[in-house]
């Protein structure tokens, strides 16, 4: 696995070691030993979430307040999505920054996303398929969104000539200077 600094700090993109033959091809999607020696992190996951999702689809722009904050490893099983992250810390100096990629079943890169900041996607194909490993259980009353298109933290979102698919928490979620942003992620 090589890992890849981003923008935000803690936030890494991975890329796998595939091998391939005239069989087909072989990869380790998640080795514990393999992510703390090359990250540096040493983490738990306790629940894995699968979604499928049409081209358009957005979901997100989502977090959960501590001390059900998640950490989350995210990766596209099938087509492509395009992977936003908001950095939520608030004493940090890229508080309300944020970075995207497109993780797809190409590249086959996972996203490594710390507690302390928001994520959503967009598909970029139809019935893609994204599986990611969390660090918390999920916690209903701890769940929380940003608007996925808030003019403050100005996302350039794919435009697809379509308008996005959005589930009603997402289309009346606050505005990320209404969220609900603790003082701090511990």
């Amino acid at each position: 696995m090589t890992v890849h600094p981003t923008p935000l700090t803690g936030v890494l993109r991975l890329s796998p070691i595939v091998r391939t033959d005239a069989r087909g091809s072989f990869m380790e999607s998640w080795n514990a030993k393999t992510f703390a020696s090359v990250t540096g992190i040493q983490t738990a996951f306790v629940q894995d979430n699968e979604s499928t999702s049409a081209l358009g689809v957005v979901r997100g722009l989502h977090y959960q307040l501590p001390p059900f904050a998640q950490g989350k490893l995210v990766r596209a099983l099938r087509g492509a999505i395009y992977s936003v992250v908001v950095d939520l810390r608030r004493n940090c100096a890229t508080f309300g920054d944020s970075f995207a990629l497109v993780l797809d079943d190409k590249n086959l890169e996972q996203l490594w996303i710390p507690a302390g900041f928001a994520h959503g996607f967009m598909a970029l194909e139809t019935d893609t398929e994204v599986f990611y490993k969390t660090t918390t259980f999920y916690n209903r009353e701890s769940e929380r969104a940003i608007r996925w298109d808030c003019d403050q933290l100005k996302i350039d979102w794919p435009k697809l000539g379509m308008p996005p698919i959005l589930a009603e928490k997402d289309a009346t979620a606050p505005t990320f200077s209404q969220a609900d942003i603790p003082a701090s992620w511990e």
